[in-house]
């Protein structure tokens, strides 16, 4: 192999990375879409968070009670630059996993966009950067 084409390693294997980012998080939104369970809460404060660049970002904390009974408080995993969005005290909808109720999504709130996203990000990169070694080696 040509030592140029040994730089089409990088690519690809940022490719391969996101895309089994976006697939895997799209998996799982489909199984929590498919077997999750309902349940009305309420958002109970934000959690904040900064990142290294100054960007804060803020992540609703919802209440609920499972069907079995629990009471189940947890964090959004998507954080937004703003909190407005849903007040303090408002009622959401939520799915989760009645296994794992820390596994779950806010109706209106979470979405697949992030990880549609790596899956597309990913496919590109690594079908370019395996579509240029296959043509290499011919």
């Amino acid at each position: 192999m040509r030592r140029e084409l040994l730089f089409l390693l990088i690519p690809l294997l940022i490719g391969v990375a996101f895309l089994g980012v976006g697939v895997h998080g799209l998996r799982r939104a489909g199984e929590l879409r498919r077997t999750g369970v309902t349940a009305v809460g309420r958002v109970v404060r934000y959690r904040t968070r900064s990142d290294h660049d100054g960007a804060t970002y803020h992540h609703p904390v919802v209440a609920w009670t499972t069907r079995d009974g629990r009471a189940c408080e947890h964090s959004s995993g998507l954080g937004r630059g703003s909190a407005t969005r849903i007040a303090v005290g408002n009622p959401v909808t939520v799915r989760y996993d009645p296994r794992d109720p820390g596994r779950f999504a806010i109706q209106g709130w979470d979405s697949t966009t992030v990880h549609t996203v790596f899956t597309g990000v990913g496919a590109v990169l690594t079908i370019g950067a395996l579509a240029v070694l296959l043509a290499a080696a011919v």
